[in-house]
């Protein structure tokens, strides 16, 4: 049988009680460039990903449900969630709610595997390394 390969995630869909506030939310903390509108909904760049944000939120937070947001750097992501008021850990992991219980759990990129091509992290205007582990993880599976 032949299958379709998966080769990474174009977007992530939240739902929120507000796009305006989860956009002004998410501004806050991270550095967002608003791809655009519809009703109900809006679309976050994340350089050649996205994430669609939908007003709708009628459920209890999952306990362990989350998606994974790589960032060029944690720390500065941490101090600006803490600056935003939300309780972070001081060091170590770092993983938050957003104000509609979305869980998400911020990565450096220099920690992970993933990777973005060099034309699109300088189109982003980043110059972005992997430290030595992730750099190992790429070569155990021929990815470097």
């Amino acid at each position: 049988m032949t299958r379709a390969r998966a080769v990474g995630i174009n977007h992530v869909a939240l739902e929120v009680g507000s796009v305006d506030e989860a956009i002004e939310f998410y501004g806050r903390v991270f550095d967002v460039t608003l791809r655009g509108r519809i009703p109900g909904m809006a679309f976050v760049d994340l350089g050649d990903q996205f994430i669609a944000l939908a007003e709708h939120r009628d459920r209890r937070p999952d306990a362990e449900r989350h998606f994974g947001l790589v960032v060029d750097d944690k720390e500065t992501a941490r101090r600006a969630l803490q600056e935003a008021g939300v309780d972070v850990q001081p060091a170590g992991k770092l993983r938050f709610r957003d104000p509609w219980g979305n869980s998400v759990e911020v990565v450096d990129y220099r920690d992970v595997q993933f990777t973005k091509a060099p034309e699109v992290l300088r189109g982003m205007g980043l110059d972005l390394s992997k430290h030595d582990g992730a750099l190992a993880e790429l070569r155990e599976k021929g990815l470097s």
